[in-house]
């Protein structure tokens, strides 16, 4: 079980590293520019069938190699009071892939059996996304629908999700506050 500090000192992909090295950042994917990096950050996930809320960490790599889509891997692990990871939690990957006129489209799969296609679109500092297929396997939860909204300040990146799921309407799920460990 990796800690936070474990996972700050991982090597970086080549290809997230820095936009002025390897390939250049594909025309299509200009609306993404700003995501791409490493982002590190705890938040808090709170759910009306889950005794929370609870506090995670959380690293989102987001990288390119010159086609016109980014690669999106995304890692959380529970924390105690005190900082301490407890164990690891949520576990995804997928695309992003952008469209014409600013539209986007993310596809996730993830660990626990859910594969998500999410559109949506893409302003300065803003990504707002909803899905409009959630597939899952016989032993995945019941997920009906997600909506996720990426917010960038500076150097801070705010997540938040909301999720319609386990027979409870569209609530907030997830938020956090991701910090741009790297470009």
């Amino acid at each position: 079980m990796s800690t936070p500090e474990e996972f700050a000192r991982q090597p970086i992909p080549a290809d997230t590293a820095d936009l002025r090295d390897g390939p250049p950042l594909n025309d299509a994917c200009a609306p993404l520019r700003d995501l791409i990096g490493v982002w590190q950050g705890e938040g808090e996930v709170n759910y009306p069938t889950i005794d929370g809320p609870f506090r995670f960490g959380q690293q989102v790599t987001i990288s390119h190699d010159g086609r016109p889509f980014l690669r999106h891997q995304a890692r959380a692990w529970l924390l105690d009071a005190d900082g301490n990871v407890l164990r690891p939690a949520a576990w995804e990957t997928g695309w992003w892939r952008p469209g014409a006129e600013g539209r986007l489209e993310l596809l996730l799969t993830h660990a626990t059996g859910l594969l998500e296609i999410f559109y949506g679109s893409a302003e300065t500092g803003r990504w707002d996304l909803e899905t409009e297929t959630v597939l899952g396997t016989a032993t995945a939860k019941d997920v009906r629908a997600a909506q996720r909204s990426y917010v960038l300040r500076g150097d801070v990146l705010d997540y938040a999700e909301s999720r319609e799921m386990v027979g409870e309407p569209m609530t907030p799920h997830v938020s956090a506050a991701l910090h741009r460990a790297t470009r």
